[in-house]
């Protein structure tokens, strides 16, 4: 591989192979770009995260089989009296409106008119100042249809000249509102991106040019990527907001990243070699394996992803892995002819002459450095005890199944669905749909027997039968709990009425199956599933990364090293990011997905900056003993890693401009740990572990 990929390298750092790279790459951009389909052509709102096996999922389907009468896509209209009480007739009055409307889309709404007022009392809050309208958009609409279908409907409303204010919530107002943010949210990702490593170039290097090299790489790699993308979205792939949202930032922070490391070690090259090209060569020989294999762990972190039966973790399999293919090819092709395009003047106006220094012996890691090396157990001890004090918060660690939650507090839905929250019962908003299936006609007796059986499970609140089929073998009930949908007490009750549905069948004197539906099931087959999928990536990337270690570092010892410094550094990022979201954001609950988010990118990203520390170790090692090796390495490395970890971690805190709350503290948590991992890890303690374990040759042979 090595071989090969110095071939590769050697060949783009002469004039031809530059120039022939910059065309290839200058022509697939622009025939991409002209006759591709662009991911955002195929870009969803969800995915169906839950694979078709889960209860819940089996559970639906039951429901639709034998009670299809909701094939459309749900919406509550919540109508709110801005003047008092919400009069009744004002209400039949427009719902009649909308109905007379005739919109196109719109599957069913509640006849109010045609319902007796006594049984439409359901349908009022206790106060009478909000009421609530079931509504189905048309099965067949996509979610850009569904907004026009919608703006329809609150026009209709705003020219009754009524009162009420009108808020669209349920999985439709959810959907469509989603779309408004995530196409405004998109271009406030790029632009923030692009603007932020810019400046951040420009501080630390002071170099105009050498700041725009590396973002010049990332907009063709960019183009490329989208346009891949579109393919797959073309071929059948779904792709998610959120999975485009985080892949840009991975192939920004990636591209940046690796485009320092090449540059660096180019500008230490040129000061010994008087051509260019020699330079870029000589650079490539040493930084191109590293660079490569460094996207090589990306890959294979994303690759594992694939084993998940989560359907979020599962997406970002293809998505991430396509982009890290793309940006491993672009490490060594076109970040070096970049740079080797530009030479010496990429430097301007520090121009690197040949003959200088190439390691400042007074900058701050080679102070870094000296330190770790006379004092390597306080190096350890110190930032180990800071680690595992970081590490102690994850005790506090609190999910949050309620999604809603996780959109700005002004989206219309969300405000929506709180109102519902505060002027109705808790349990009614999403009630849990239970069937029962039987292979005999279930008695009146028995219906209310395992209604009652139903009734007295714990936090139960309220069981009533909804539907029975025509062999009345089969029983639709409605069950609603004490307490929110969403919250884990309610998840927790309902987990254990499925764990123990035999036993109420038995109890009930039924011979049959119990199936359940609806939100709060669905949180319960969500909590196991990603439980299962966090055991089985963690232990498959660790594994696979360590593997991949061995066969880079030729060494056994080192990858236990960096892989046991970078869960830790995990362990404590997420204690430390969940300290300060709390601390700074007064968020004190995450999405249960955010944990293994997280481990990820933060494995894959942070074990970069091990691998360009340990390459360069084991290069110097070859020349020198353990204590200068390190040294040095420490030195010549600290400035190119300090560097491209204040520009990743600033990368991921982009996501914090994001319209979803699990964005943010995913953001939030990677940019804290990547900076533990910059400064911490590969500053202090890898390197005094290394020198507290490790021995010089000539003693191992004594």
């Amino acid at each position: 591989m090595k071989s090969l990929l110095n071939k590769l390298t050697d060949w783009v750092a002469t004039k031809k192979g530059m120039w022939t790279t910059l065309a290839i790459w200058f022509i697939i951009t622009i025939v991409l770009s002209v006759f591709a389909p662009n991911a955002k052509d195929y870009e969803v709102s969800r995915i169906d995260s839950l694979p078709e096996d889960a209860k819940s999922v089996l559970a639906q389907k039951k429901v639709d089989q034998y009670f299809p009468n909701n094939d459309g896509t749900p919406a509550i209209l919540v109508f709110q009296s801005n003047k008092g009480e919400l009069e009744y007739k004002e209400l039949v009055s427009i719902v009649d409106k909308i109905e007379s409307k005739n919109i196109n889309g719109i599957d069913q709404v509640v006849p109010l008119s045609s319902i007796p007022p006594q049984a439409a009392a359901s349908f009022f809050s206790d106060d009478k100042t909000t009421a609530i309208i079931p509504l189905t958009f048309d099965a067949s609409l996509e979610t850009k249809e569904i907004k026009k279908v919608k703006e329809k409907i609150i026009n209709t409303v705003e020219d009754s000249t009524s009162n009420l204010t009108l808020y669209v919530t349920g999985p439709a107002g959810i959907a469509t509102d989603s779309l408004d943010l995530f196409s405004r949210a998109d271009l406030v990702l790029l632009f923030s991106t692009i603007g932020l490593i810019l400046v951040l170039l420009i501080i630390i290097y002071r170099s105009p040019l050498l700041a725009m090299i590396p973002l010049i790489a990332a907009v063709f790699v960019y183009q490329v990527v989208m346009q891949t993308l579109g393919f797959m979205g073309k071929a059948g792939l779904q792709l998610s907001n959120q999975t485009i949202s985080i892949g840009s930032i991975l192939l920004f922070a990636a591209v940046i990243d690796y485009s320092l490391f090449v540059f660096s070690r180019y500008r230490e090259e040129l000061k010994n070699h008087q051509d260019k090209f020699t330079a870029m060569k000589a650079a490539m020989r040493e930084t191109g394996m590293p660079v490569f294999f460094s996207g090589g762990t990306v890959l294979a972190a994303m690759l594992v992803l694939f084993f998940a039966k989560f359907g979020d973790y599962n997406n970002f399999a293809p998505t991430f892995a396509a982009i890290m293919v793309i940006i491993m090819l672009a490490s060594v092709t076109l970040v070096p002819a970049l740079f080797t395009l530009f030479g010496r003047k990429s430097f301007w106006p520090k121009i690197p002459k040949v003959g200088e220094e190439s390691i400042q012996n007074h900058s701050f890691w080679s102070k870094v450095g000296r330190f770790v090396v006379k004092k390597p157990g306080l190096s350890v001890a110190v930032i180990g005890l800071i680690l595992v004090l970081s590490a102690a918060n994850m005790f506090n660690l609190k999910y949050e199944f309620d999604t809603m939650k996780s959109f700005p507090e002004d989206m219309p839905s969300r405000q929506g669905y709180e109102i519902l929250e505060k002027k109705f019962e808790k349990g009614d908003l999403a009630p849990t749909t239970v069937i029962f299936e039987s292979s005999e006609t279930v008695s009146t007796e028995k219906q209310e027997a395992l209604k009652t059986a139903l009734t007295d499970q714990p936090l139960v609140s309220n069981v009533r039968i909804n539907g029975i089929t025509e062999d009345g073998k089969v029983v639709n009930y409605s069950l609603t709990f004490q307490e929110s949908p969403y919250s884990i007490k309610t998840i927790n009750a309902l987990e254990k009425i499925i764990d123990h549905a035999d036993q109420i069948t038995e109890d009930s004197g039924l011979d049959g199956n119990l199936y359940f539906a609806g939100e709060t099931a669905t949180k319960v087959d969500d909590r196991t599933i990603n439980n299962r999928d966090v055991i089985v990536i963690v232990l498959l990337e660790t594994l696979l990364i360590f593997l991949l270690l061995i066969v880079l570092t030729k060494s056994f010892k080192m990858p236990i090293y960096m892989m046991g410094t970078i869960l830790v550094s995990f362990l404590a990022a997420l204690g430390l990011g969940m300290f300060l979201t709390e601390l700074f954001f007064d968020i004190d609950s995450i999405a249960n997905r955010v944990p293994l988010y997280s481990f990820v990118f933060l494995v894959a990203l942070g074990i970069d900056y091990n691998i360009i520390l340990i390459s360069r170790f084991q290069e110097e090692r070859r020349k020198h003993p353990v204590k200068k090796a390190i040294e040095i390495a420490v030195s010549s490395t600290g400035g190119v890693i300090s560097s491209a970890g204040i520009i990743l971690a600033a990368t991921f805190a982009v996501l914090m401009t994001q319209p979803i709350e699990l964005l943010f503290v995913f953001g939030f948590i990677v940019a804290v740990g990547i900076l533990l991992d910059t400064f911490l890890i590969r500053g202090i303690l890898l390197p005094g572990i290394i020198v507290l374990l490790e021995k010089d040759r000539s003693k191992e042979t004594a």
